[in-house]
């Protein structure tokens, strides 16, 4: 069994547990909140990855110029799927609307320049390197590349069922599989690092769908 299993179980259950204060109790601001429980989570999985001896792993930090592109042709294409499924879901789903609206409402609590900051450098990065960097690498050496994206994905959906949304699971789900596969591919976060920042920034500021 892979070192990481144990730490894996446990930091999914904390982040589960960020994540029903976040979209249930709502005790704080949702960005503060975002915000240090991506970089907690993050740091907590390289930590564990050092422990297990995976600390110069070069699936999370190889960087090569043309991912810069990748992310950026990525992200644009992400955003196309996610008008065009906003398009068709309020056609053939009466609450998709209501539901849409409602993870819009977050918009409020900071001013849209800190919230772009915030996505940009800290919380979109964050969520890559323990989402794939962490929990999807850990899965795949355990269960292999396909079973660990999948796996990863699911989960990734699933901490956001709290919060009683159907858009919001599924936009998860679909962005977890979006970005699981891109790490597959390329066994580095940062095309999806770069590619899940610049889907923020678009989806929630530049240019939203409500």
């Amino acid at each position: 069994m892979s070192k990481r299993i144990t730490p894996l179980i446990a930091l999914v259950i904390i982040a589960s547990i960020f994540w029903v204060e976040m979209f249930v109790l709502k005790s704080f601001n949702f960005w503060i909140e975002m915000t240090i429980a991506a970089s907690l989570l993050a740091g907590l999985g390289l930590w564990f990855n050092h422990r297990s001896g995976e600390a110069i792993n070069y699936r999370l930090y190889y960087f090569e110029p043309k991912y810069i592109l990748i992310g950026i042709v990525s992200a644009a294409l992400l955003y196309l799927v996610f008008y065009t499924g906003d398009i068709v879901s309020k056609l053939i789903l009466p609450f998709a609307d209501k539901q849409v609206v409602g993870v819009y409402n977050n918009k409020s609590l900071l001013s849209p320049t800190i919230i772009g900051l915030l996505l940009v450098f800290i919380i979109g990065p964050a969520e890559e390197v323990f989402w794939r960097g962490f929990v999807q690498d850990t899965l795949a050496e355990k269960f292999g590349d396909n079973k660990g994206w999948i796996v990863a994905s699911l989960i990734y959906g699933a901490v956001h069922i709290v919060a009683l949304n159907f858009m919001l699971f599924m936009a998860a789900l679909i962005c977890g599989l979006f970005w699981g596969w891109m790490f597959k591919k390329y066994r580095s976060v940062w095309p999806g690092l770069i590619s899940h920042a610049l889907w923020d920034l678009t989806i929630f500021i530049l240019l939203p769908v409500r």
